[in-house]
C-alpha cells in the first residue's frame, strides 16, 4: 500500500472498531504547547495534580514515546448517553455513567495495532487513551477533528464535544489530514458565564485547581475547601456544565458503544441509595465504572459536601 492507501486503511479500521471519528497528523515537537503547558503549571492551576508536571518532554515530543514516530493517528469516541438520570440523584458526569472508557478503549487500540501490523506490515507503535502523557486535544486539532473550545474541550462542527480522545503514535510515514484551522466558538461564552467556580478564564485557559471534576475526582486524602461550598450545584462525580451549555452539542447523538450503556444504579440511585452503599457493595456494583478512581470514601466525602 501507499501512503493513501494506507491512509484509507486506517480510517476504515477505525470506523470498523466503532470509533466516531478518525484524523491523522504528522509527528512532530510541539514547541508552542510546551511554553502553554510550562506557564500553566508554574501558575499551580494543575493544583495537587502532581503527574501534570511529570514527564514533561514526553507530552510535546512523540519521538520520546515512539522512537522514530512519524505519524499521530487520533480518534474518538462517542460517549453521549442514550438515558439521562434521575433528576433528583446527585449528578455524575456522562462520561462515567458506563464502563471505564480507559478499559474499553485500550482492548480496541491493541486491536488496532494488531490489525495494522497484519495488513500493513511491521509497525513500531503505542496507543494512548488519557493517562498517559500526550497532549491529545492539541493533536485531535493538527488531525483535523475539530477546534479546542473556550472550555479547553475539542469540539467537532457535527457532533460536538462529547467525546473520549484516544492517540496512536506509529513510526510509519502516511497522508495527513489538514488541521482544523477555523474557532466555531466566535463571541459565545456560555461555558466560561455558566461555569460554577469559575474555572474557565479568557484564552482557553482552565484553571483546573478550581474545576468541579478535580475537587470531586482528583483530589486525594483531603477535604474539599470550605469556599467550594455552594457551588457544586449537585455534582458528586466529575461535571458536565461548560459541556450541556455548549450550543454545538445540540448535534450530540446517542453513543452506539454498548460498553457505555449506562450502569442501572448509576441512573437510579438516590442521596438515600448513596448514603447507605456499603463499601463491599460499591466495589461490588462499581469494580468495572469510572466512579472507583475516587473510592468509596471519596463518593462518600462528595455526597458529605454537595449536602452542606
Amino acid at each position: 500500500m501507499n501512503i493513501s492507501e494506507k491512509k484509507y486503511f486506517i480510517k476504515k479500521l477505525a470506523t470498523d472498531l466503532g470509533f466516531t471519528h478518525c484524523g491523522i497528523a504528522k509527528a512532530a515537537r510541539l514547541d508552542e504547547d510546551a511554553r502553554r503547558l510550562e506557564k500553566w503549571l508554574n501558575k499551580g492551576m494543575h493544583g495537587n495534580m502532581q503527574y501534570m508536571e511529570n514527564h514533561f518532554d514526553l507530552r510535546t515530543d512523540p519521538n520520546k514515546l515512539v522512537p522514530g514516530a512519524k505519524s499521530v493517528i487520533t480518534l474518538l469516541l462517542n460517549y453521549f448517553p442514550n438515558e439521562q438520570q434521575n433528576s433528583n440523584a446527585p449528578k455524575i458526569a456522562k462520561y462515567a455513567l458506563g464502563k471505564d472508557y480507559h478499559e474499553v478503549i485500550r482492548e480496541k487500540l491493541k486491536t488496532f495495532l494488531l490489525l495494522l501490523r497484519k495488513d500493513i506490515g511491521e509497525i513500531n507503535g503505542r496507543g494512548f487513551v488519557d493517562s498517559a502523557p500526550v497532549l491529545e486535544r492539541t493533536w485531535a486539532q493538527k488531525s483535523g477533528l475539530g477546534w479546542i473550545g473556550k472550555n479547553g474541550n475539542i469540539i467537532n462542527k457535527q457532533s460536538g464535544s462529547f467525546f473520549f480522545i484516544a492517540t496512536l503514535i506509529v513510526d510509519i510515514e502516511l497522508a495527513y489530514d489538514d488541521p482544523y484551522a477555523k474557532d466555531y466558538c466566535g463571541t459565545c461564552t456560555n461555558c466560561i458565564d455558566h461555569c460554577p467556580t469559575e474555572a474557565i478564564l479568557p484564552d482557553k485557559v482552565i484553571d483546573g485547581s478550581k474545576c468541579i471534576s478535580y475537587f470531586t475526582i482528583e483530589l486525594k486524602d483531603a477535604l474539599i475547601p470550605d469556599t467550594m461550598k455552594g457551588k457544586f450545584n449537585n455534582w458528586m462525580f466529575g461535571c458536565d456544565v461548560c459541556q450541556d451549555v455548549c450550543p454545538w452539542n445540540r448535534f450530540s447523538k446517542s453513543t452506539e458503544e454498548a460498553n457505555f450503556t449506562p450502569i442501572r444504579e448509576v441512573l437510579n440511585f438516590s442521596i438515600n441509595d448513596w448514603e447507605e452503599l456499603t463499601e463491599e457493595s460499591f466495589k461490588k456494583i462499581f469494580r468495572h465504572s469510572p466512579l472507583k478512581r475516587s473510592k468509596w470514601q471519596g463518593i462518600k466525602r462528595n455526597l458529605q459536601f454537595i449536602q452542606q
